[in-house]
């Protein structure tokens, strides 16, 4: 659907001498989820308040579907957007506050109900927001976002507060909806559990984008690292059938990218060599993140 593509083009945004965002360029195609990540003050809120219209860029443009979000007739019908999980009247009960948001952007009162159920949160309806926990508050905004119905979500956190098995429940629904032809663009610090959710990551840094593209392509290629009495002859033995490219590490092993575990003991079997150890080392997300970012020095 074309309304749901998300449309990043050289946006930028100083607050005086402070340059926020620089020159910053993706999309995000429906039928994904895109992690938006960055360390703090990386620029990712104020991106995505740009996106939204509620900061003005310096330069670029930012679009959702094929206007920008100011353009859109309805911009509920299209996007749905939760920054923070605040902004609730606590003694106003969760269906009363979704009556009124749904009287705001002019859809039926049915559609509260739709989204109490999405979020799980039908049962707790009635009772005031004052009474809600930080992550009844979050499934809360989640339900606000969804009332029109939208083809794109923009969410910053949504894990907060969220206990274990809230996060799953998102996690699940998020690709679920994305499993729709929808499109999601999530910020997150949480990195183990973006891992386990998106497709694609945006990563930034100092407001300028580090890395982009599918997350296999942050993570690198897992490597297998082999022990045995004699390396240089199972590292000439690998080179010759061209299985991988090998190297030798300063422990005595060697690390072979591009063969699976299997085929390198078949090689070192074949040439009479002893393994003593062999395991599968995956990139770890973290250490990719802090090297691209330079979080943490």
């Amino acid at each position: 659907m074309d309304d749901g593509w998300v449309t990043v083009e050289g946006l930028s945004k100083r607050f005086g001498a402070v340059v926020a965002v620089e020159d910053l360029t993706f999309t995000v195609a429906p039928g994904t989820v895109c992690g938006f990540l960055g360390p703090n003050g990386s620029g990712k809120t104020t991106t995505l308040r740009m996106l939204l219209g509620l900061v003005r860029p310096t330069a670029g443009r930012a679009w959702i579907g094929r206007a920008r979000y100011a353009d859109l007739p309805f911009p509920a019908r299209v996007v749905g957007a939760v920054l923070e999980a605040q902004g609730f009247h606590p003694g106003r009960t969760a269906r009363a506050h979704l009556l009124a948001c749904a009287a705001a952007v002019r859809v039926p009162d049915v559609a509260v109900d739709h989204a109490l159920g999405a979020v799980g949160l039908a049962s707790a309806a009635g009772r005031r927001v004052g009474t809600y926990s930080l992550g009844m508050r979050q499934r809360l905004a989640l339900a606000t976002a969804l009332l029109g119905d939208p083809a794109v979500l923009v969410l910053d956190e949504p894990g907060n507060g969220l206990d274990p098995e809230g996060i799953a429940w998102l996690r699940e629904f998020l690709r679920g909806f994305a499993a729709e032809g929808r499109t999601v663009l999530v910020a997150s610090h949480v990195l183990a559990e973006i891992e386990q959710t998106v497709d694609d990551v945006v990563v930034v840094s100092r407001g300028r984008c580090v890395h982009r593209g599918p997350l296999a392509g942050l993570r690198g290629r897992p490597r297998v690292l082999v022990t045995c009495p004699d390396p240089g002859r199972l590292a000439g033995a690998i080179e010759r059938t061209g299985a991988g490219r090998v190297e030798a590490l300063a422990d005595g092993r060697l690390a072979v990218t591009g063969a699976e575990a299997a085929r390198v003991g078949d090689i070192a079997l074949a040439a009479g060599v002893a393994v003593h150890g062999l395991r599968t080392e995956r990139p770890d997300l973290e250490q990719a993140f802090l090297r691209l970012t330079g979080a943490g020095r």
